[in-house]
């Protein structure tokens, strides 16, 4: 089968659905499919490439210009490539390639990762639309997409290629007890809701630490950490393509976004046997076993937040407890389910 992914760009930035998208390719790939990825590049060409894909560069700023620039490209994309299935992961692949799709052309599935964004709208282009939770489903429904057209595969992030063996992994040397967040540090990522929440249980705890792992994208945040008064216990230590070094050393793992399709990090938490406290919204639950693997907590609301976190850490026996959870029913969250599901879709949709 020919399969080929569109998505803005291929970096190794954090960006869950560049991650996916990834994860998909290399391993389609692997498995002898004819795979080409086609996006503005970054540094997981040369992982593809090692997996048997290739890589086309393809420019989609959002500019009069560039886009009729992109719609030529396109074109000659497709007709040298002759795919059987057009993958696209962000909304302004979907419409290009919806637009200028032939007769008996390409097949087309859409991968809705942000439902929140108002442009996920435009993935209903797709023949076949995929939610990455039962959650996004529903939303998508509400928005008048064809209930036929909707699958949900749920997205997977263990064994992926991407990443090294937890073995492999250095973990950095923290201050203990240690808070990890894992993400672009932003108000959507509710970052300041665990400002406060850490101020909040400071005094109770003052040998506690706030970490936060990614790209400092507010600044407002660290302004909000100053004036706390224990500014010096939050750090923000920037993006880390290898976020796993932080997470080895936590004691306890929070994401207190506010909105959320699924958290393909929550994943890697689990993985690591790490306790979570998460924001009850959007996929969360469903990458938390419906609540079974991780505390749930209302979204935006920091002392709700702070109490879980309080628990967690004035008993060992109870992260203990939280963490035995978070390893269990791990088996349906890999790479390779994950990948077979859509294998399968787009066999479906072409009868190949």
């Amino acid at each position: 089968m020919k399969i080929l992914h569109v998505l803005n760009e291929f970096r190794e930035i954090g960006n869950g659905i560049v991650n996916v998208a990834t994860d998909l390719a290399c391993f389609q790939a692997r498995a002898g499919h004819q795979v080409l990825v086609a996006s503005s590049g970054g540094e997981y060409v040369d992982l593809l490439k090692a997996y048997g894909g290739h890589h086309v560069y393809f420019d989609q700023q959002r500019n009069t210009k560039n886009l009729i620039k992109a719609t030529k490209l396109w074109q000659e994309i497709v007709e040298e490539f002759k795919p059987d299935v057009v993958h696209a992961h962000m909304m302004t692949g979907a419409v290009i390639a919806r637009l200028t799709r032939k007769k008996n052309s390409y097949k087309i599935v859409t991968t809705v990762h942000n439902e929140f964004q108002k442009s996920a709208d435009l993935m209903r282009l797709g023949d076949r639309v995929v939610a990455v939770s039962e959650n996004v489903k529903d939303a998508m429904i509400r928005r008048g997409i064809d209930r036929g057209k909707l699958r949900v595969i749920l997205n997977g992030t263990i064994g992926s290629p991407r990443r090294k063996s937890l073995q492999e992994i250095t973990p950095v040397d923290l201050n203990h007890p240690a808070i990890v967040v894992v993400g672009a540090v932003l108000k959507r990522k509710g970052s300041d809701i665990i400002i406060e929440a850490f101020k909040n249980l400071s005094s109770r705890f003052p040998n506690a630490h706030l970490y936060f792992v990614g790209g400092l994208d507010w600044q407002i945040a660290r302004t909000l950490a100053n004036n706390t008064g224990v500014g010096s216990k939050i750090h923000f230590v920037g993006f880390d393509p290898q976020p796993q070094r932080y997470m080895l050393s936590a004691d306890i793992f929070a994401f207190p976004t506010l909105k959320e399709s699924f958290g393909l990090v929550l994943i890697e938490a689990r993985e690591m046997g790490l306790p979570i406290v998460a924001s009850n919204v959007g996929g969360i639950p469903e990458a938390l076993s419906h609540g079974q693997a991780g505390i749930l907590v209302p979204p935006a609301d920091p002392t709700a937040l702070a109490f879980e976190l309080e628990k967690l850490l004035e008993s060992p026996e109870y992260r203990m407890e939280m963490s035995t959870k978070a390893y269990q029913d791990l088996d349906i969250f890999t790479v390779e389910r994950m990948n077979y599901e859509y294998l399968e879709l787009y066999k479906d949709i072409t009868s190949i």
